[in-house]
């Protein structure tokens, strides 16, 4: 990008793995022992986990196989990947982007649960925003709008009112589908041709507004 863009909004709602925290390492290592163990293409295995609940993912990459299994599958996965933080880092530029954010309305939502978030953001030297919808609130995986929809009314914002950050396509489609605008983080979001694309969050900050707004500056 070459000139700054400013969105207004209401309220921000933030992915982590891949908008705030860089945990590509670490989602490799175990996605792909998983895919050895049952047999399956790796590449198209990291093709489809981004994004989703691990017992989502499972149940695109073995449609076959019965629910129970694909979560109590999930539940080993949460604890191995929660037990790696080899690798796992910030994204260029969240933790002064976060520091921004102080004060206005934001929330993380992520696939990922309680235990899993607070470790990876805890590694990569991030404070967690206060309001987080994790894996445990909602019933429904994205691409599923639930996640989003569901920190929209804890901050007490309309869906409309509100920008989505988002890596990956599961995400930016439940962004959308929440009818928010979505700004894309990195070369995964660049394939699904969210609102607006950056590489990264240099340079991104934002600031409140006389009328209690939250005015998002990307570029």
């Amino acid at each position: 990008m070459t000139a700054t863009t400013v969105l207004t909004a209401r309220a921000l709602l933030l992915d982590m793995d891949g908008t705030l925290v860089n945990s590509d390492a670490v989602v490799e290592r175990c996605w792909r022992r998983w895919a050895d163990r049952h047999g399956l293409d790796a590449d198209e295995v990291m093709r489809v986990v981004h994004g989703r609940q691990g017992y989502a993912s499972m149940a695109v990459l073995l449609p076959d196989r019965p629910m129970e299994q694909n979560l109590a599958d999930n539940a080993r996965m949460l604890a191995e990947e929660t037990a790696d933080m080899d690798g796992v880092v910030e994204v260029p530029g969240a933790a002064a982007f976060l520091a921004s954010l102080a004060g206005l309305p934001h929330a993380l939502v992520t696939s990922a649960d309680v235990a899993l978030s607070t470790a990876r953001m805890a590694a990569a030297g991030l404070t967690p925003p206060a309001v987080r919808i994790t894996a445990e609130n909602v019933g429904a995986s994205k691409p599923d709008p639930e996640g989003f929809l569901k920190g929209a009314a804890e901050l007490g914002v309309a869906p409309e009112d509100c920008v989505v950050l988002e890596d990956s396509g599961a995400g930016i489609a439940a962004g959308r589908a929440a009818g928010m605008r979505v700004v894309g983080v990195g070369p995964r979001a660049g394939l699904h041709r969210p609102d607006v694309l950056v590489q990264d969050l240099t340079g991104m900050r934002a600031e409140g507004t006389a009328d209690g707004a939250v005015r998002l500056h990307i570029g």
